[in-house]
This record gives structure tokens, sequence and C-alpha cells, in this order.
């Protein structure tokens, strides 16, 4: 599907469906939404009971008969009602009307690199729900390359790295497209699983990673780059008796169970590079790799990809929410129409 910069500006709102968070920028406005992509359902009379942050608090703390949903994996929408109702409830009643006395309605989103028609049409189905008219979509890498700024427009390679909570996106590019991607099932949630095997194979400790970051308990201030022994306390429930108790973890052994999964996100840019023109690649050894998403912030990431690399890496100022911003330069019109026309999605 292709995209012009004409038709984005003629977008009323903009919505980036991640799997971590939902975020909404409407034109003249910014952005009035940036939530968790998480609601919680009444099972027995199929009511909504509360969405976002609150509802992301309630996970693997509700009765039986109430369930915490994520309507959003990996940026496809795999429940299109629920992503629906998510999303009237995240606007509120006074955001919905400003956007309904818009004629003929109009919304873009962002959509990951690699997604399938049945995946596009999930998207523009959920917002279609929404009453939009017309919904435009946008590569999340060309849009996050544009939110921070990168001089995505010259014919000179730039590399971006879309951190995210179910998968990575790798891609260089250059005279607005993309030359090359890939994208990794490897994520946020996968450093956490790791951290939550570690501790329960190795200190027959139960930890939710939906409930509970210890990521940033472990990794707060040593990094994935630091040697220096170093333990911190985390609290979860004995496998064996069932009963809370708190267990003090090496830092260097969490190190040791992050890389694991971070292996195939090496790899991925590996392939990117390899595919890449000579040229290009060679215009990378001074630019680097820009780090935007969530999960950019994992502390030491980008020292270990500098190690792994050889090339400067850089953390966009505000890495989480690139891509919506990205979105809502277009709609405001505030890039050169000569930059990114077409936009491949």
């Amino acid at each position: 599907m292709t995209v012009s910069l004409e038709q984005l500006r003629r977008c009323h709102f903009a919505v980036d469906l991640g799997a971590a968070r939902t975020r909404v920028y409407v034109r003249g406005t910014g952005i009035v939404v940036d939530e968790p992509s998480v609601a919680a359902v009444n099972m027995r009379t199929g009511g909504l009971i509360a969405v976002g942050e609150f509802a992301a608090r309630m996970t693997g703390r509700t009765p039986g008969y109430i369930r915490v949903v994520r309507p959003v994996s990996g940026g496809t929408v795999v429940d299109i009602e629920m992503a629906q109702r998510m999303l009237r409830h995240l606007l509120g009643d006074r955001t919905r009307r400003s956007l309904r006395r818009r004629p003929r309605l109009r919304a873009a989103a962002c959509t990951p690199h690699d997604a399938d028609p049945l995946a596009q049409r999930a998207t523009v189905e959920t917002l279609v729900g929404l009453g939009a008219r017309r919904v435009q979509l946008v590569d999340t890498l060309i849009a996050a390359a544009v939110g921070c700024g990168l001089p995505v427009e010259r014919p000179e390679a730039t590399m971006i790295m879309v951190c995210g909570a179910a998968a990575t996106q790798v891609a260089v590019l250059s005279l607005g497209s993309i030359v090359t991607a890939e994208r990794i099932p490897v994520g946020g949630e996968a450093v956490d699983r790791a951290i939550v095997h570690l501790l329960r194979h190795e200190h027959e400790l139960v930890l939710p990673s939906q409930s509970v970051r210890p990521l940033q308990l472990a990794l707060s201030g040593t990094g994935l780059s630091s040697q220096a022994p170093q333990t911190t306390e985390i609290h979860g429930r004995d496998v064996v008796t069932g009963l809370a108790r708190s267990v003090r973890v090496s830092t260097a052994a969490v190190r040791d169970a992050i890389r694991t999964p971070l292996t195939a996100v090496l790899d991925g840019i590996g392939k990117v590079l390899r595919d890449c023109p000579p040229d290009l690649v060679a215009d990378l050894a001074d630019r680097g790799i820009t780090l935007v998403g969530g999960s950019a912030l994992l502390p030491g990431l980008d020292q270990m990809l500098i190690r792994a690399t050889g090339m400067p890496v850089h953390i966009a100022e505000r890495p989480d929410v690139c891509a919506i911003e990205g979105l809502g330069a277009m709609l405001e019109g505030r890039i050169d129409p000569l930059v990114l026309d077409p936009l491949a999605a």
C-alpha cells in the first residue's frame, strides 16, 4: 500500500497501536492518548471494566470472572472489536465528539514493516469502527525515523532500530524509502521472560512478568556492559510452598540471561547490513544506529550494540513516542513534501 504526504495531511488523527502502549495524535492538539494496550472485561456481562493504566495494574490480581486482555500483539490487531472498545474509552467522550464533527473523518496508523494484508486490514477495520471514512497506513520504521529527526530524505544511509515490546525492527533508509529491513520476533517482553525463567529455575521463585518489571530492578545503574559484581533483592512466590519469598540475585546472572534473546537481535542487524549496498554501509560507519521504542531504554543495550557492530549507537531523545510524533509531523505538514513522497507501508 502506498500513501502520499498529501493524503496524510488530510487526516484528522493518527494512531500507533503497539503491543505495549496505544498512542493517539489529534491534528492541531497533539498526543491525547498514551496508555497501555490493555483492557479488563467482565466475563459474566461482557462489560468493559477498565482500560489503559488501570487495567494494566489489574493484571494477575483479578477474580475469575474478570479477564485482562491485550487486543494488540506485535503491532497487529488480534481482536478488532476489543481494540475498538479500548480506543473509544481511551479517547473519551469529548475527543470522540470533536472527531465526529469533522467532515469525512480520516485517520492514519502505523503498521509493522512486514505486516501482511490481513494485519493491515485489521488495523483499517479497527479505525473504521471508530468512524473513520478513510485510513492511511504508514510503515512504523518510516514514522519513527521522521519522529526522531533522522535526515531520511538525503541520499545517504540512516539506520534505525525500533525496539518494541513484542518485536524489534531494523532498517536502513535512504531517499525517504526503506532500502533493506528485518523484523526480529524479540522485544522487551522476551527479555522479561528470560529473567522470569532465570528466577524460576535458579531460585525457584515465580515472578509474573506482566505485573512486575524485574529488569529495571536488576539492571538499574549497572547495565548490560557493567562487569561489577552486584546483587539485587527481588520478591516473588516460592514454587514449592507458594508463600511469598525474596531472594538476592546476581546482576551478572541477569545480564547473561538477557544476552540470550538479544543474540537474535544482533543476527538481524547483521543480516540487514549484509543485504545493504556497500556505499550505504560506508555511510553508517559515521552515522551509526539510532534506537527508538520503549525497549531502547534497556540499560546497557547501546553499549552492547557498539561492541557487536563497531558503529556508533544513539538513543532518541524520547524513544517511546517517536512513531506517533512522526505521524503527527506528517499530519501537521511539518516536513518537506519532497521528503517522503510516496511513503511505503
